[in-house]
């Protein structure tokens, strides 16, 4: 997938060991493979996204294949619409699904995460794709570059993710549903508040075309009853002594709920 400088948006073009703007802005390929495209002013904090303890924490929980459901059903999905065209993760993490999804295609990946270390971890372990760090509000790529976008429990920006995408290309979204990980909030949280469930939003430029619920049960032990934790936004709301008492706990039996929802590009 072709790259745009994020400094003035002009293309950029591979030389040895880094990209470089006509206008002289150059940016390094790092030892990894990946490329940091995610300028000062874009950034919200001095390490924005995910930091290193939760992107091996979810990094160990996703290769244990409790979340493999999700990765079949994005399969099965795109198979069904023969997706064709470059795929574009944004939000990528460690590029778990997207991957996966790359290879069963046998299609491009670009995948892009505002967290660095995200990155760095999808591009040492996946080779063969373009990892990029960067935001989702300023996607340094061309206008129609992908034929599948993705957003997997990440920032959805419609108009950004319309713009990138082939006319006719899709964007297929996951987001969690209100009952997901239940078992997980009622030992970190005194009292679990039962929220609406979730609505899938009207996306301006894109025809919904089928919504995919993803229910299933898993059991986690030891460590990874940690990892689940640490993989989730509740990482930062955790109270002492819900912390100690998911300590306390030595396996957990849950349920993972969430939905897949398929547009496509008006």
């Amino acid at each position: 997938m072709n790259l745009l400088c994020p400094i003035c948006a002009s293309p950029l073009s591979r030389e040895t060991g880094c990209w470089r703007c006509p206008n002289q802005h150059s940016f390094d390929i790092a030892r990894q493979g990946y490329v940091n495209l995610l300028p000062v002013n874009q950034k919200h904090s001095l390490h924005p996204g995910d930091t290193q303890l939760q992107v091996a924490a979810r990094r160990e929980f996703l290769d244990g294949g409790f979340y493999q459901p999700i990765a079949r059903t994005l399969i099965e999905a795109a198979r069904a619409r023969s997706i064709q065209g470059e795929i574009l993760d944004v939000g990528c993490g460690e590029g778990y699904y997207s991957a996966q999804l790359a290879q069963a295609l046998n299609l491009p990946l670009t995948g892009l995460d505002i967290s660095k270390e995200a990155v760095r971890r999808a591009a040492g372990k996946y080779k063969g794709y373009q990892w990029l760090c960067a935001t989702a509000s300023h996607i340094p790529v061309p206008d129609g570059s992908a034929g599948l976008v993705m957003s997997l429990f990440a920032l959805t920006v419609p108009q950004e993710f319309h713009r990138v995408l082939a006319p006719g290309g899709y964007f297929f979204q996951v987001l969690a549903e209100s009952d997901h990980l239940l078992g997980l909030k009622s030992i970190i949280y005194d009292q679990v508040t039962e929220k609406a469930p979730q609505e899938i939003p009207e996306l301006p430029g894109f025809t919904l075309e089928e919504t995919v619920p993803v229910r299933f049960s898993f059991t986690v032990e030891g460590r990874q009853v940690h990892n689940l934790l640490a993989m989730t936004p509740h990482w930062f709301r955790i109270s002492k002594e819900g912390a100690k008492r998911l300590e306390e706990t030595p396996s957990l039996t849950d349920t993972a709920s969430c939905v897949l929802s398929v547009f496509r590009r008006d």
